[in-house]
């Protein structure tokens, strides 16, 4: 993995970038740190955080179920000036394309097509439920500022709330870049058409007891 071109290409200019590579075994553990370590900004709205975490756990498990690669690594920085969480995942694997043709009903679609229809639900190539993209594309419609889904020859970028396809540049497996505003209070279980509770599970897992009055 090209740590430097990622920097270089999504973080050029930003300080105190957190790095972090993940495998199955140590998913779990690094996507605790990952929002423990957002959980320490308190400019941001617990609202945003329980959905993104959500989103989050599902974006870095897509990496050993889809990739067909080991390895995964996660970038993310706030910048507390303009309250914006920008947030990298990337794998070295098959792709999105190939992926999606492990299903026989998107065996012929092309790789514009492929990036387009996994931010649908249930789109899947059969190993997951293909919620994971469908609930982060609902996430960025709802306070997303930028994302940029990269895949082969393609990318797919969501800004001002206007989808463009571009191709530019080669990106073997996939990479998924978001910059979300986190001042915004919204229904983290909206993200999710409210097929689970994404706002208890966060307070469970994050939340110290004590602190749960707090929340509100």
């Amino acid at each position: 993995m090209n740590v430097t071109f990622l920097l270089d290409s999504y973080f050029k200019g930003t300080e105190r970038v957190s790095i972090d590579v993940f495998d199955a075994q140590t998913l779990n553990a690094v996507y605790k740190d990952v929002v423990n370590a957002m959980t320490q900004h308190f400019k941001i709205e617990v609202s945003v955080l329980q959905a993104l975490s959500y989103c989050l756990y599902k974006i870095m498990d897509n990496v050993h179920i889809h990739s067909g690669k080991p390895l995964g690594t996660a970038l993310t920085h706030y910048d507390n000036v303009g309250n914006t969480l920008r947030i990298l995942i990337a794998d070295n694997g098959m792709g999105i394309k190939a992926s999606l043709a492990e299903n026989r009903s998107y065996l012929d679609i092309t790789e514009s097509e492929a990036l387009q229809l996994c931010l649908k639900d249930t789109v899947t190539d059969g190993k997951g439920m293909g919620f994971g993209l469908y609930t982060t594309s609902k996430l960025i419609g709802c306070i997303g500022k930028k994302f940029i889904l990269h895949s082969g020859s393609h990318k797919l970028i969501i800004e001002d709330g206007r989808m463009s396809m571009v191709e530019n540049g080669y990106w073997q497996g996939t990479l998924i870049y978001m910059e979300i505003g986190t001042e915004q209070e919204i229904d983290p279980n909206q993200i999710v058409d409210y097929r689970t509770d994404v706002a208890e599970e966060y307070n469970e897992t994050f939340v110290e007891t004590g602190e749960l009055e707090s929340l509100w």
